[in-house]
């Protein structure tokens, strides 16, 4: 059983944001811990950005399964429900995964930065 992790009202704020960024990622794309906390302007915030991911298992509208480290590796396998729910759910949103890694990582990375830039 995971633990609940306690919020103060500035972290709450943050993962909120993280949750609307997830939010917007499209089907089949996947991005990183790292892309989001730069364009949420805080660059050295993956691990936080991670800790929000860990704690929105139980939000069904934020697609936790989009969200890997640097290499498209799915280091937060161990959060979800089983053991291989995060791939299922990456292989039900058409994005294939071999040895806990994103297949083609470079085509199927959505970065915010790029993606979300405002004219």
């Amino acid at each position: 059983m995971v633990k609940p992790i306690k919020l103060s009202e500035a972290n709450a704020d943050f993962f909120d944001r993280v949750y609307q960024v997830v939010q917007l990622i499209p089907k089949g794309r996947a991005t990183s811990y790292g892309a989001i906390a730069k364009y949420l302007g805080a660059k050295s915030g993956s691990r936080m950005v991670g800790w929000a991911m860990n704690a929105a298992h139980n939000i069904p509208d934020v697609p936790a399964q989009r969200v890997v480290n640097r290499n498209g590796m799915l280091t937060g396998k161990m959060h979800f429900e089983t053991p291989t729910q995060m791939e299922e759910l990456l292989l039900m949103d058409g994005i294939s995964v071999e040895n806990d890694q994103i297949v083609n990582w470079k085509e199927v990375f959505w970065d915010p930065l790029t993606e979300l830039k405002i004219d």
